[in-house]
């Protein structure tokens, strides 16, 4: 009798455990499935987030070249969690396009060699047309770009 006891309380212990497992594997089903769930709602809503951008400096003054220059800025953008993420994804971006002729740099009085600034707040129109209208640019950083021109000299 203790044979068919041992052999009977086996087959519960299996039975508890094949349970468990199944049991277990449909609570991680439906946790996975609850955090996709709450994934794509959150991405329906308005979020601010920011992103290292690529910029490009046109018309550079003649026989000048640029030195000190960020190739990227961080822009602080506002849109759905959907155009973030799309622009976070896609690897392929146009750089933003500063256009020396038509920003308004200063120059440093100091008696540092010739240096230069730029106030970052005046190209938020300027980037939110060049971005997908899906964004809008709230801010930019750093606020402000320090740069020199160094003279090319040909020979």
């Amino acid at each position: 009798m203790e044979k068919s006891e041992k052999n009977w309380s086996g087959k519960l212990a299996r039975k508890g455990i094949k349970n468990l497992k199944a049991n277990i594997l449909v609570f991680s089903i439906f946790l996975f499935m609850s955090f996709v769930f709450w994934y794509i709602n959150s991405l329906g809503k308005t979020i601010q987030s920011d992103i290292k951008y690529p910029v490009q400096f046109i018309n550079v003054p003649k026989d000048r070249e640029l030195e000190s220059v960020p190739s990227k800025l961080n822009l602080v953008l506002q849109g759905t969690g959907f155009s973030m993420l799309r622009l976070k994804i896609s690897g392929s971006r146009d750089p933003a396009v500063i256009d020396l002729l038509k920003v308004p740099y200063k120059s440093i009085r100091s008696s540092a060699p010739a240096g230069y600034y730029l106030v970052t707040s005046g190209l938020v129109q300027n980037f939110n047309t060049q971005l997908k209208p899906e964004c809008r640019i709230t801010s930019i950083r750093p606020d402000t770009i320090f740069f020199s021109f160094k003279e090319v000299i040909e020979e």
